[in-house]
């Protein structure tokens, strides 16, 4: 990839999370981070964790993002868990969003597994 690509790239990804962080923001999510993972894995460039304060909650800030992608012109390239509702998982190809009840979340721990050496910012 020459170095105007990887400009292009990264502005899309760029406007891509902050289009996420528009959608969990609206919704009141609580507790987001996103973690670069850039150089450690094969799936994504980003992950994006947030909270919900119930499971209908995580839903609706799950649909948020989707409606967002959808109004963007953006199809994501899955969506798992929405039917749980303790932890939906919405895959837009460089960005892997997490949407998650706090008791899941501290379970799986997703940020200090993928943040061990790598960016992570909270907002």
């Amino acid at each position: 990839m020459d170095l105007n690509e990887q400009n292009q790239t990264e502005q899309q990804d760029q406007h891509l999370l902050g289009l996420i962080e528009g959608a969990l923001d609206d919704m009141k999510a609580k507790e987001m981070v996103v973690i670069d993972v850039r150089g450690r894995s094969t799936v994504t460039d980003y992950m994006v964790v947030a909270s919900g304060t119930s499971k209908r909650h995580v839903a609706a800030v799950a649909q948020e993002v989707l409606d967002k992608l959808k109004a963007e012109g953006m199809q994501p390239m899955g969506v798992e868990g929405q039917d749980v509702g303790d932890w939906v998982l919405v895959d837009v190809g460089s960005v892997i969003v997490h949407v998650m009840m706090p008791d899941a979340r501290s379970f799986y721990d997703i940020e200090r597994l993928w943040s061990v050496g790598g960016e992570q910012s909270s907002n």
